[in-house]
């Protein structure tokens, strides 16, 4: 037999093994044998921030639908890019899911490059929750409302220091919009994560953060920390005394921050809708939504189609923002 025989050959064997493969994904899918073994959870930040809190939450209660061990990830690092790198190059197979947050949206705006592209490189699942930022201080700083602190930071320029989970990450926006809108001089200190900026925030290592209610919310309630202001449109459930920052002192002000189960694309139709059907239960669950509620968080759930437009809608408001404030990471 010639050469070119034999090599035509094995190339037409391993096109029917690869399809065949691929024939038998569908299957499996369509068959509700997904999923067969445990699926990993992707969060590109350190652990014990609001986006690591829900999804912790979905993790558990998908381990429990499924009957397979749902194992979060945690890949901080680079403003979410490290984490959301290595989801966006996983195999499109449903085994790796990434719980998303606004620096899907924000990331292409203030970066240069990304190693991948938001709406080329993943497929929507759901959107799983909002959630308002806090301004919290340290209880050193002298300033008990956000017209005192305002006053505090123009009158000592850049002596004030707020912590992030990560340069170009949404509490670093918020934080950068506070600046913008306040008219002050305010010094950014990236993180891995809101584990670690809460912790040096704790330890009055730095002064304050924009940080989300599922995390700062509890040391704000143990007295640890002092709300200064909320920055959604509205006053926050679990705070209900503590104003927005737009009603206190900086008008017009508005930031919140979401997270969204994605998964690569690629990923097979019956396995998306599955897993849009089990998470939306999740998040529509009664006990996740007082969870969340509890702590300033709102539980969302909706269809792939909805999250995918609000997404897109996120990168041009976020865009905007940028560009007035012009805010660019190398």
């Amino acid at each position: 037999m010639k050469v070119s025989t034999i090599i035509a050959a094995c190339l037409a064997s391993f096109a029917l093994m690869a399809a065949n493969g691929q024939a038998q994904v569908q299957r499996s899918a369509t068959a509700g044998a997904y999923p067969n073994k445990p699926v990993r959870l992707i969060v590109p930040f350190a652990p014990g921030g609001g986006t690591d809190i829900v999804a912790r939450l979905i993790a558990q209660k998908l381990t429990e639908t499924w009957g397979q061990q749902v194992v979060v990830d945690n890949r901080g690092g680079a403003g979410t890019v490290i984490g959301t790198e290595l989801a966006a190059k996983s195999p499109p197979d449903g085994y790796t899911l990434m719980q998303g947050t606004t620096t899907l949206a924000i990331n292409p705006s203030v970066r240069a490059k990304l190693p991948y592209d938001t709406l080329k490189d993943f497929v929507p699942i759901t959107q799983t929750a909002f959630q308002t930022y806090i301004l919290a201080v340290h209880q050193s700083v002298p300033a008990r409302d956000v017209k005192e602190f305002v006053a505090l930071a123009r009158a000592k320029p850049r002596t004030l220091n707020f912590g992030s989970p990560g340069t170009g990450t949404g509490s670093h926006l918020a934080g950068e919009l506070f600046k913008f809108m306040s008219g002050t001089e305010l010094v950014h200190v990236p993180y891995r994560g809101s584990g670690p900026a809460l912790s040096d925030l704790l330890g009055g290592q730095i002064q304050f953060i924009f940080g989300t209610t599922l995390s700062t919310f509890p040391h704000v309630k143990g007295g640890r920390l002092r709300a200064l202001g909320v920055s959604a449109v509205k006053r926050a459930s679990a705070l209900p005394d503590v104003p927005t920052i737009a009603e206190a002192g900086v008008p017009g002000y508005s930031a919140t921050s979401w997270n969204g189960v994605l998964v690569p694309t690629g990923v097979p139709q019956p396995i998306l809708r599955k897993l849009n059907a089990d998470i939306v239960k999740v998040m529509h669950s009664a006990e996740v939504r007082e969870r969340l509620a509890a702590d300033g968080g709102e539980a969302v759930g909706n269809s792939a189609q909805e999250f995918g437009a609000f997404i897109r809608s996120e990168i041009e408001k976020w865009a905007k923002v940028i560009r007035a404030a012009n805010i660019r990471v190398e």
